[in-house]
């Protein structure tokens, strides 16, 4: 039960973060993510060119992390991703070869990154994360808030493929500043539903995934369920009345259990189709061999210069460097040295 207590109050970032050199704990599978497949002879050719790693895909994110150094690591969430293209690299282990590209954002830096499959004549790491990456961006609504979309039709919600409607309430009143709409409340086993009762397209759609608390408070327009989600900075408060009282306490209740089953047993939506048929993915996964040292916390300014893509950005004032004794653009980042840009370790 603790477990299940910490995924209610804390967001998955798996799939909304790029993140380096993670902690290994920080590179299982979140409840939920499953490993769509695994590449045993992959380079990452733009950080770490001509070191052998592996590559996990995830109904989330892509992993990779050095056979050698397993500290050594990248974890991509999907979120992240602009582009996959696929390029002509110069690998350290295979030459020339062809090369999977990936540009991502994350926390307004561009990042570019570069994988290289050392196993000659196999397309598998260029269609698996392609797929991936387009089911994950047509399986949004059961990871994001979604206001006035497409939702409901002649009242009725247009399901999800794993969705199933477990409550209907009608006479639910949304409140917003000083006015409230009638509408209805869908509860389903992946997300909170309220349309208007006046127009199908005023709606909004919150999946337990961005619930961070449902509980009850008293406002102005008395007593009213409260849904906390997620969010940049403190998120956002909706609110909504049920009458009489004891109702609102019942659908509040019922939708706090629904939110503990979801945080348990997370639904994301991923569903790859194989486009061709592989082997089983015991015979693919190689298992993790953990450091023997003791990986401590340090500022992680090496690893950003690897990967920082400076793709139409404005140029940064001059300064003079002694490493050189030339005049350089400034580092990217508060506090980075010029020595930071090559010393990736």
């Amino acid at each position: 039960m603790a477990t299940s207590n910490y995924y209610l109050t804390t967001p998955i970032w798996q799939d909304r973060e790029v993140r380096f050199d993670n902690v290994l704990k920080y590179l299982e599978c979140h409840p939920g993510e499953v490993v769509v497949d695994t590449l045993g002879e992959v380079e990452d050719t733009k950080g770490n060119n001509g070191e052998r790693g592996r590559i996990m895909v995830t109904n989330l994110r892509v992993i990779w992390y050095s056979q050698r150094r397993p500290r050594t690591n990248l974890s991509i969430g999907f979120d992240c991703i602009i582009t996959i293209t696929v390029r002509q690299v110069e690998s350290g282990l295979r030459g020339r070869a062809q090369a999977l590209y990936v540009l991502t954002r994350h926390n307004g830096t561009r990042y570019e990154f570069i994988f290289t499959n050392l196993v000659a004549e196999s397309p598998r790491l260029f269609t698996t994360v392609q797929s991936v990456h387009r089911a994950y961006g047509t399986s949004r609504l059961y990871r994001d808030i979604k206001l006035r979309g497409a939702i409901v039709k002649d009242k009725q919600l247009q399901l999800l493929a794993q969705e199933q409607i477990y409550d209907k309430v009608n006479g639910v009143w949304s409140l917003y500043g000083d006015q409230g709409n009638l509408g209805t409340f869908l509860v389903t086993n992946v997300r909170l539903v309220w349309h208007a009762q006046s127009s199908d397209n005023f709606n909004v759609s919150i999946p337990y995934l961005q619930m961070k608390s449902v509980r009850v408070r008293d406002s102005k327009f008395g007593m009213a369920i409260v849904v906390e989600t997620f969010g940049q900075g403190k998120g956002h408060l909706l609110g909504f009345r049920i009458d009489p009282k004891e109702r609102l306490r019942e659908v509040m209740k019922e939708i706090q259990n629904l939110h503990k089953v979801y945080a348990a047993s997370p639904i994301f939506g991923v569903d790859v189709e194989d486009e061709e048929t592989m082997p089983a993915l015991e015979h693919l996964t190689v298992e993790q061999v953990p450091d023997d040292v003791e990986i401590t916390e340090e500022e992680a300014t090496d690893a950003f210069a690897a990967y920082y893509a400076d793709v139409g950005g404005a140029d940064r004032p001059p300064i003079y460097s002694e490493e050189i004794g030339l005049a350089v653009e400034t580092p990217m980042g508060k506090g980075r040295l010029l020595k930071d840009l090559w010393a990736v370790k």
